[in-house]
């Protein structure tokens, strides 16, 4: 979770598949939390179209290419056709005739078609009503007028995503599939949904909030608050980085709809009422406040005909009215303090305040400006070759740079934010200051060339990776510009912007030194958010609901408080009710792709004897390379501390590099080296499991000599001398870990429930689990920090040589016999044991790579052998742990020993995970326990998983837990119910894979 969140932080327009959105203040209808879960992917794939990286010969763009401006087609007007061949797509606009929508169409040689709709969503307060509307419009409409039809189409689907996102001013419904049927059949169920729900009360009262007795069966138990989005909110507001941004985007945009939470404020949510939520959907939800997206290489018209005649036609064009005006400019800067909850997980407890200096920029929808100014903030703040990193972090004042830190471009005016976390109150002035003085550094002495280049070089690599939801990211990194009426199209020519970039530095040496003046030391409207945290902040939260639930509750007359009983019980009544969906479009089990497209991949050996897996890819003359080092004989003392040692291993410098000098050369010449822990169980054992380290890294074919160099210098001649610096890396990754509780709560109470059933299970919580948060806050305390340090060349000695080595490469056809001699150079010039180890644990089991799996292509006899490890003494055992964290939320998780991936019961137990999911769970956990997330699934690794997500209950759950099984045994579920299943489970199978991860489950 804390690499994950480093990553996010790390900003740029990129979505994630398992998206909740960005961190800001993106709320989405259903957490990602089950797909957040798997350990291991399951996706095997129909590959990307083998020409997409040949431009000409793409069947998508030639189609879009033939559209004229000023063509008419099933109710639409072309309005613009543009090649953008940096990323291989043509894009068409499109305006409704009638109602006047703006329509995007991105044809691209892409199988994994996605739509998407947006409106323009601006709330004037806090009660959530963008947020409850996008939950309640996905239950039911005119024609699927089911109990939540969004839900039921997961499992009626071969979707590859599906979900709905709140932002601070609009609301986007994606979805993508693979299947042109399936398309249909979304797409359908999507327009009815935003543009003719149903938003019965009962719904509303569901997804927003209700009062209902803590028993709705007895009237004589006390009211409480219940509602999905009620909870959701306040599992939200328990993540500290979520409230300091939360409250920085509320501060610094106070005029108009950013001074609100659009997802809703927990003390606010109860001031909403069901009218004026259907008065929002009415003066929202409209075509002439819509704007369409279509991605992929499924024709264009039959998306125009579909959109036009189940939606378009019955509205007239209005004026939507949703503008969000400029704000007015400050003329001297403001501060503000705010309070949070302690954070029990902080290295230093009397270190916990947060605070930033942040700066409103430009107008988002001047393109060209904010690409500038997004630069700029990557060389100000990225990496440890930047002025604030210099400054800030290394001043060993705080932990971390403050939540939200750089640019942030999804308000109308973007803004920059810096700062730090993690320091004392009575260090707000001296970070202030430290801030003012680097920004006149700065304006003095500008930005190293190289720095520059290795910036414009990760703009390179970006536009040339391909990822399986590039559709999803686009749509999100056009959202906000093409919300205020920017040109979306002209955000996507990032070729045009890089070389108008270049010209302006080459014109004016001085171009981005006049950007820092103009927009930080010159600019008035700056904010200082200083938060720190408060003993009693959840007691006060609690109590504040207290006295809310009394007014409500000493408002309601006799009458009201009988109706709200009544309803209640109805709502119960409805929820358990089965309901007929055969209105509901559905795929049958015979659309699901039959064969499974097998990937080629040769193995060779090294002179040294390392295996090697090749897999030549469309890759788009990216280069991928990926090898795995065993911990088999690394001493159990050290082996808690090898997340660590990979956390700072590419970060302390090496050779003759010092770390400053390593950043400078991975940004310049490789698209970034990662390393992280790697545990496997085996597919046909459950006590047998593969133990090591995987490294990884992707770079431009012309670089691959340099970023191999890279890897040989880290394995020869890593540093380890650096104390200071690793005391900043170590309070970062400690203070990361910390900061992911809340939003990963269900993954670490999963990982602990499933500590005792395999032998593997300990080492997960010991590398992923509660166990490794702990110790790096220890870590992070310790005064004298050497002892750990001294531990880092210690571990090496085990995990840097080629002993236990593999590599695989992922690249064009072309690329692979270069690749084959630098990886075989690689081999040849790092070290190797002068006398054999011994592994630490004696039971090793050594076992071939199955050659007729289903990703194996034909190996030759260089078939890579891994040495796994096996306790034959262990038995598994019962455990039960509860953590207490200062949240008003919970996060349940209970685990079951099965089968593993080999037996035959694994597949029926995958499908009974995903009925148990839809069919019982989603309706006890989170429809009547008012649960975010909840529901179960089988890992690979034969941990059968039932889990809950920001869950007002405890014991309820766990009874729901147990009941889903009593279920399960009586039958309660039809033959139907079981291939929804399948399909849902196959979605999952053959979701597709970029060319950069074909290959990964045969090699890892």
């Amino acid at each position: 979770p804390g690499q994950r969140r480093r990553q996010e932080r790390a900003r740029g327009p990129v979505c994630k598949r398992s998206a909740e959105g960005s961190r800001r203040v993106m709320w989405s209808r259903f957490s990602a939390a089950g797909r957040r879960l798997q350990q291991l992917s399951h996706g095997r794939s129909t590959p990307f179209g083998q020409c997409l990286w040949r431009w000409r010969s793409s069947p998508a763009n030639e189609r879009a290419l033939q559209y004229k401006v000023g063509d008419h087609i099933q109710g639409f007007t072309v309005n613009q056709v543009t090649p953008v061949p940096e990323l291989f797509l043509t894009a068409v606009k499109l305006n409704h005739d009638k109602t006047g929508a703006k329509y995007l169409h991105v044809a691209r040689e892409d199988s994994n078609n996605l739509f998407s709709v947006q409106f323009r969503t601006t709330p004037m307060d806090s009660t959530g009503v963008p947020h409850i509307l996008e939950h309640t419009v996905l239950c039911g409409s005119q024609k699927y007028p089911v109990r939540d039809p969004f839900f039921k189409m997961l499992n009626r689907s071969l979707s590859t995503f599906m979900n709905a996102f709140t932002a601070s001013d609009y609301t986007l419904y994606p979805f993508s599939t693979q299947n042109p049927k399936d398309f249909q059949n979304l797409l359908s169920v999507y327009l009815d949904a935003v543009f003719f729900p149903s938003l019965r009360h009962l719904d509303f009262w569901q997804e927003g909030w209700r009062l209902e007795h803590e028993n709705p069966r007895d009237p004589q138990t006390p009211l409480t608050f219940k509602g999905v989005v009620f909870n959701e909110m306040k599992g939200a507001f328990t993540d500290n980085e979520r409230v300091f941004s939360q409250h920085l985007q509320n501060h610094i945009l106070p005029d108009h709809t950013y001074a609100v939470v659009s997802g809703g404020h927990p003390l606010k949510i109860p001031d909403l009422s069901w009218e004026q939520l259907k008065q929002f959907h009415a003066s929202h939800y409209h075509p002439s406040n819509a704007r369409f997206f279509t991605y992929g290489n499924f024709p264009l018209e039959q998306h125009l005909k579909q959109i036009h005649e189940e939606a378009l036609t019955k509205f007239q064009k209005i004026e939507p009215n949703t503008d969000v005006p400029p704000q007015q400019l400050w003329d001297k800067p403001r501060e503000c303090h705010v309070t949070c909850g302690t954070d029990s997980f902080a290295a230093d407890p009397k270190k916990q305040t947060m605070v930033s200096v942040s700066y409103l920029l430009a107008d988002i929808t001047d393109v060209f400006e904010t690409f500038t100014l997004n630069l700029l903030s990557s060389l100000l703040v990225g990496g440890p070759n930047s002025p604030f990193y210099k400054a800030l972090i290394e001043a060993g004042l705080g932990t971390d740079f403050s939540p939200d830190v750089g640019f942030n471009g999804s308000t109308r005016e973007a803004y920059f934010s810096v700062g730090l976390q993690g320091i004392a109150e009575e260090n707000i002035n001296t970070v202030k200051q430290i801030i003012t003085r680097t920004i006149d550094e700065v304006i003095e002495d500008g930005f190293e060339e190289e720095r520059i280049e290795a910036l414009l070089h990760k703009i390179e690599i970006q536009m040339k990776h391909q990822s399986t939801s590039f559709g999803l990211s686009l749509t999100s990194y056009i959202a906000s510009c093409w919300n205020h009426e920017g040109d979306p199209v002209n955000l996507l020519k990032f070729a045009d912007k890089t070389a108008q970039f270049r010209e302006c530095l080459k014109e004016d040496p001085y171009f981005l030194q006049r950007k820092v003046k103009q927009y930080f030391k010159d600019n008035p409207h700056q904010l200082t958010l200083s938060m720190s945290p408060d003993e009693g902040f959840y007691d006060k939260q609690a109590a504040l609901e207290a006295a809310k639930l009394k007014e409500k509750v000493e408002a309601l007359s006799e009458e009201e408080k009988k109706q709200t009983y009544e309803k209640g019980l109805e709502l119960m009544d409805l929820q358990s009710k089965p309901q007929d969906t055969s209105c509901l479009p559905a795929l049958k089990v015979s659309d699901i792709e039959p064969r499974i497209i097998f990937t080629e991949l040769e193995t060779s050996r090294t002179a040294e004897g390392v295996p090697v897996q090749y897999c030549a890819q469309p890759t788009n003359g990216v280069l991928y390379f990926r090898a795995v080092s065993s911990l088999n004989t690394l001493p159990e003392e050290l082996r808690p501390y090898v997340p660590l040692f990979c956390s700072v291993i590419t970060k302390m410098g090496c050779g003759a590099l010092s770390y400053r000098e390593q950043a400078q050369e991975i940004d310049l010449k490789t698209g970034g080296l990662s390393v992280s822990p790697h545990i496997t169980v085996d597919d046909s054992h459950l006590d047998v499991y593969e133990q090591g380290v995987v490294f990884s890294s992707l770079c431009l074919d012309r670089n691959l000599p340099d970023m191999m160099r890279l890897w040989t210098e880290i394995f020869n001649v890593p540093h380890f001398e650096d104390e200071e610096h690793f005391k900043v890396l170590v309070k970062m990754t400690a203070q990361e870990l910390s900061n992911g509780i809340p939003d990963s709560g269900h993954m670490y109470a999963s990982i602990r429930a499933s500590r005792t059933l395999t032998p593997a299970g300990e080492l997960q919580e010991m590398f992923n689990g509660m166990e490794q948060v702990k110790l790096m806050k220890r870590i992070a305390e310790m005064p004298d920090i050497k002892p750990v340090l001294r531990k880092l060349p210690r571990i090496k000695k085990h995990l840097l040589n080629s002993d236990n080595l593999r590599c695989s490469v992922n690249a064009t056809p072309q690329q692979i016999p270069q690749a084959a001699k630098a990886v075989e150079k690689f081999i040849k010039d790092i070290p190797r044991s002068k006398k054999e180890r011994k592994p630490v644990r004696p039971y090793v089991v050594e076992k071939p790579s199955d050659s007729n799996t289903v990703e194996g292509g034909e190996l030759t006899s260089a078939q890579i052998t891994r040495k796994l490890i096996t306790d034959p003494t262990f038995k598994p055992c019962q455990m039960k742990t509860h953590f207490l964290l200062p949240f008003p939320v919970n996060y349940i998780s209970e685990c079951v020993r099965t089968v593993p991936f080999t037996a035959a019961d694994h597949a029926s137990l995958r499908i009974l995970a995903r009925l148990m999911a839809a069919k019982f769970l989603h309706t006890e956990i989170r429809e009547k326990g008012g649960a975010y997330g909840g529901g179960a699934q089988l890992s690979h690794n034969g941990i059968f998983t039932f889990y809950s997500y920001r869950d007002p209950n405890s014991i309820a759950t766990l009874a729901a837990f147990e009941k889903a099984a009593e279920w399960a045994k009586a039958g309660q579920f039809t033959q139907q119910d079981i291939d929804e299943a399948k399909l849902a489970v196959f979605a999952a199978v053959d979701a597709p894979i970029a060319p950069s991860d074909k290959g990964m489950n045969q090699f890892l």
